[in-house]
């Protein structure tokens, strides 16, 4: 139920290997630093486009990916093929990016992971985190990964009746392939959504939901003469 198996599909995810041997799937978000740090061959195969900032020696980008004006981009960082970093994109490090992903405007990354296919168009917060193949962030989407109170604690998952210890200070969303959210959607830290799932907008998500989920917030709309 918490293998990574059971959020993602990784046959022809490049990187795969940081997903072997983990338990439970929020493991590999502590690995990610000194896996990329491993298997990194420094290499621009894309195009930089002019005003974009690099810092660092050590990304890779793959063939067929732009990186726009305006993006910043810091290692230990690797981007794989045909994927757009928009202008405005802020990549600050330890992060791993699939083929024909996006990248978008105003969207900040940080130690995290996206697999092919996923896309973060606009305004996103992506920190501590795992988006699988396909999904899609709708405009505004924070994956929030540091609790407000006791913030040099662990966090912990409750599922059901048990309580799982993480050992994560932070850990922001695990989202399984082709979830959706919705523009201005939140994810508490530690949220986890199984594949198919889908996040309605201006919903505040936390805990873990099943692949084929459907989560909605209720609001009660009043309308009033304007005299």
């Amino acid at each position: 139920m918490l293998k990574p198996e059971d959020f993602f599909d990784l046959s022809e995810f490049e990187h795969r290997a940081i997903f072997d041997d983990v338990e439970y799937v929020w493991e590999v978000v502590s690995k990610i630093k000194g896996y990329i740090k491993q298997v990194i061959q420094p290499k621009i195969s894309g195009k930089v486009m002019d005003g974009a900032f690099l810092i660092g020696d050590d990304i890779q980008i793959g063939e067929g990916t732009i990186v726009e004006p305006g993006a910043f981009i810091t290692g230990p960082t690797i981007i794989g093929k045909n994927t757009e970093v928009r202008h405005g994109a802020y990549v600050r490090g330890s992060v791993i990016v699939g083929d024909e992903c996006v990248v978008g405007h105003a969207t900040e990354m940080k130690n995290a992971i996206m697999l092919n296919g996923a896309k973060a168009g606009h305004f996103a917060y992506i920190g501590d985190s795992i988006l699988g193949n396909d999904v899609n962030l709708g405009a505004g989407t924070k994956l929030a990964n540091l609790k407000f109170e006791q913030l040099n604690s662990s966090i912990n998952i409750m599922i059901g009746d048990k309580m799982y210890e993480t050992g994560l200070r932070k850990l922001g969303g695990i989202l399984g392939d082709r979830t959706e959210t919705g523009c201005n959607s939140v994810m508490s830290p530690a949220t986890l959504l199984g594949p198919n799932s889908i996040v309605y907008p201006n919903s505040t998500v936390k805990g873990y939901y099943p692949a084929n989920s459907i989560i909605k917030s209720r609001q009660n709309l009043e309308l009033i003469e304007n005299k």
